[in-house]
């Protein structure tokens, strides 16, 4: 077994904290250009709202499929396999969404961006955690989370400077730089531990055929709810919300999502913080659970006030919404080597694909209560179920890492 490095700041988490920069970068940008690049397609306001909101399921989509792929391959082949894999085809996938010239064109180029992606945070996240003393790990997570979603805001701003398939281009450029910071990288101890072994790797199976696993990993997912309800429907149609709530001025969706992650990126940092103060990633998950439900009442009493007062909502609920690497973490601490790049990946990735179904029950809801109430019965109904996730889940604070399901 390798020596865990003792600090946070070594070359694996500054490495992965890049990789998920450029994953959130590119996950991102369409919800910022939405709106210009729809438009510059020949789309009225209509369509962009209607197909805007297809392209992004059918991207959650590609990220749910994606998740399953490479969670299953980083336990069978290693995590660092994973991570230069995936980084290669979301890279050609951003370059190729810069040529679109249809919608149909941008949903499927979406879709493969999408299923590369999802490799990136889960097996960076996993070697992270397992290359990290215990109680430093929750720190190191935190900080590839934060440093991570900064990526956001730098795609707000190249969005004010450059075309929107500029944009593209540069994110597919940012990949294929990170492939060249990948060098150097070890893989994780635990993992080369079992890697000749006959121990079962990556059999998803392991996580349905026993009812324990089954409800941890179920957990693990519904506690993730809130934050892509959040960003997908909240955050992402801020311009049409504002629309409705009359607000005073015109959204900016690119300028909302850049508030939100600016405000993300802190709050994941605090969180591995919080965390490690709280000595319990559970009681820091609460609270960020508070500041998320305080940040939806806020939301949804914004009528006739200021588009400044829904920035500043945005900030509130992407801070809240900053439990995001507490999530990951748990996630990856809750089950053994041999199946945990396959939960770690599977499991952001599959609530990032249930924003299909929160979009569903918001749309299904909007002809009887309207387009503001549905969002609003929508998030209570998110809250609801992930509180009651968290209060079934494990504390995995103090939890040793090396050993296997069986």
């Amino acid at each position: 077994m390798q020596q865990k490095p003792a600090s946070v700041f070594n070359i694996a988490v500054i490495v992965a904290a890049l990789g998920y920069f450029v994953d959130i970068y590119d996950l991102l940008l369409f919800g910022i250009i939405r709106v210009p690049s729809l438009k510059s397609l020949g789309l009225n306001d209509a369509q962009i709202a209607t197909d805007g909101l297809f392209i992004i399921n059918v991207q959650m989509l590609g990220l749910l499929f994606g998740g399953i792929f490479w969670g299953i391959l980083g336990d069978k082949k290693g995590r660092l396999k994973v991570l230069y894999a995936s980084i290669i085809l979301y890279s050609l996938g951003n370059i190729a969404n810069g040529f679109v010239q249809n919608v149909n064109q941008y949903a499927t180029i979406r879709f493969i961006t999408g299923f590369g992606l999802a490799g990136e945070l889960g097996a960076g996240i996993t070697l992270v955690a397992e290359l990290l003393p215990k109680e430093k790990r929750g720190i190191g997570t935190s900080l590839v989370a934060g440093i991570g979603l900064t990526g956001a805001v730098v795609a707000f701003f190249f969005k004010e400077m450059f075309d929107w398939r500029t944009c593209y281009f540069i994110g597919g450029g940012l990949g294929f730089a990170l492939l060249l910071l990948r060098v150097g990288v070890l893989e994780s101890g635990m993992f080369k531990s079992i890697q000749e072994s006959n121990v079962a790797k990556g059999d998803i199976r392991i996580l349905f055929n026993n009812g324990k696993r089954l409800r941890k990993y179920l957990c693990s997912i519904l506690i993730g709810l809130p934050t892509w309800y959040v960003i997908g429907i909240l955050v992402t149609f801020s311009k049409e919300f504002g629309e409705k709530m009359n607000l005073q001025g015109k959204v900016d969706p690119g300028k909302a999502i850049m508030f939100a992650y600016a405000a993300i990126s802190l709050g994941d940092i605090a969180v591995g913080f919080i965390s490690q103060w709280f000595k319990s990633r559970k009681k820091a998950l609460y609270l960020f659970y508070t500041l998320t439900a305080f940040g939806i009442a806020w939301y949804f009493t914004l009528e006739g006030k200021s588009t400044a007062s829904l920035y500043a909502a945005c900030a509130l609920l992407g801070f809240g919404t900053g439990f995001w690497a507490i999530f990951v973490t748990m996630a990856a601490e809750q089950f053994g080597t041999n199946i945990r790049a396959t939960v770690a990946t599977t499991v952001p990735n599959v609530v990032r694909g249930a924003l299909t179904l929160v979009s569903l029950l918001f749309v299904s809801m909007q002809s009887s209560l309207g387009y503001v109430t549905s969002g609003l019965v929508t998030g209570i109904v998110v809250m609801v179920i992930a509180i009651t996730a968290a209060i079934l889940s494990e504390e995995t604070f103090h939890k040793d890492l090396d050993y296997v399901e069986k």
